[in-house]
């Protein structure tokens, strides 16, 4: 069997920034996190079909540990701390906190459960192997001829995006970072794509969020937080109405200034503005979008930032959903004039190879015995089970169905 995951910084770097902050701050937190495939019906084969393929990675998975030069690589990260290095020099992954079956409708299931400290870090991991066991069965010449060819488009458009920036002197930086990891074609499929954009243009490709690419490629490694960070707090001993407030001020407190990127769509972007006041405008650097429309989400925010007395062009705003070179690129020129931007493109970045492309998620549904939710812009992206949680979580945010 050939290995999938070599190498534990093979992840998101939110993955471990968020790791620090709970292990320094709510080390006893237990989460449970459950997989969903949104288009299984539209698959190519049933993903059930991988489970004893799956079973098997994770065995090996769970073997793995750091290496001394890979800890040496995250301490030199300026916000990641010694003492959160000398964690994961003893870090392994517990194989029975990941469960793996099948059900009558042939779908398959994935639940995590366990400590936060262990339980968050498997998603990347168990995304990327579900996607690179999916498409091996599908991987063909003329796939990655197809995959190629639409990479070298990718190429001769970003170059002639350089050669627009360049024109204008005055025009804001159009910067773009791979966020493809979770579901990427396969791993050696992201490393080439990625090698290739950065070789293409640097002054716009400015890094990746996976932390074993931007190490052995000399980029940058992007990413602050996400989803089942806020998510969290709705369980933790907070208010329900102040858990968003909590899971900022827990960030700040953990970063002090770096990573300054908060995530708006939790629980919506209109109940995420009301929490988020002039002292957390002042203290982050921007915020990013991952559901709902994305013009409507910027122009929501450049208006919150303006009613606050606070210049938008100070201020960034980061997207990350469903995004193509040219979505990022039309949503650069609207926004360019009155606040920075920069995207996150994932899929359409590391598995456009002419295939359907599978939108699994491993998401956290429950953290210390209670249901937590995100309540998505987008439609079908909240992902719970309890209706009742559901509708309290609504109306204590005063989100409208």
């Amino acid at each position: 069997m050939k290995l999938i995951t070599t190498s534990l910084l093979d992840n998101d770097l939110y993955k471990f920034t968020m790791l620090q902050a709970m292990l320094h701050q709510f080390p006893q937190t237990h989460g449970v996190y459950q997989f969903r495939c949104r288009n299984n019906d539209d698959t190519a084969y049933p993903v059930a079909d991988i489970k004893d393929d799956l079973e098997a990675q994770l065995d090996a998975l769970c073997e793995l540990k750091f290496k001394q030069d890979e800890l040496d690589y995250l301490r030199d990260l300026r916000f990641i701390k010694p003492d959160f290095v000398d964690y994961l020099e003893l870090f392994q992954l517990k194989r029975r906190f990941i469960t793996v079956s099948t059900d009558d409708d042939n779908h398959l299931h994935i639940k995590i459960e366990g400590a936060m400290i262990q339980a968050m870090f498997f998603e990347i991991f168990v995304l990327s192997i579900v996607n690179e066991l999916y498409y091996q069965r599908l991987d063909n010449e003329h796939v990655r001829n197809e995959g190629q060819r639409r990479l070298d488009e990718k190429v001769s458009m970003i170059k002639h995006y350089e050669m627009l920036q360049r024109s204008d002197i005055h025009n804001p930086e159009f910067a773009v970072v791979d966020f493809g990891t979770r579901r990427r074609y396969s791993k050696e499929w992201q490393y080439h794509v990625v090698r290739t954009l950065a070789k293409a243009s640097p002054s716009i490709f400015k890094g990746t969020s996976n932390v074993y690419l931007a190490k052995e490629l000399n980029l940058t490694p992007i990413g602050t937080m996400a989803h089942e960070f806020m998510q969290a707090f709705q369980a933790l001993d907070v208010r329900l109405r102040d858990s968003q407030k909590a899971a900022l001020e827990s960030w700040v407190r953990e970063y002090r200034g770096d990573l300054g990127i908060a995530l708006t769509d939790v629980v919506g972007m209109d109940a995420f503005l009301r929490d988020f006041d002039l002292y957390f405008a002042k203290l982050f650097d921007g915020l990013r979008h991952d559901s709902g429309d994305p013009y409507e989400w910027g122009n929501k925010a450049i208006a919150h930032y303006e009613s606050l007395k606070i210049d938008p062009k100070t201020k960034t705003l980061t997207f990350s959903d469903g995004l193509t070179l040219q979505k990022a690129w039309e949503l650069h020129e609207y926004f360019k004039t009155r606040i920075k931007t920069g995207f996150g493109i994932g899929t359409n970045l590391t598995n456009d190879m002419g295939l359907t492309q599978l939108n699994i998620v491993l998401k956290l549904v429950e953290c210390n015995g209670q249901p937590v939710a995100k309540l998505s812009d987008s439609p079908g992206k909240t992902m719970i089970d309890d209706d009742t949680y559901l509708a309290y979580l609504k109306k204590v945010f005063g989100v409208q169905s």
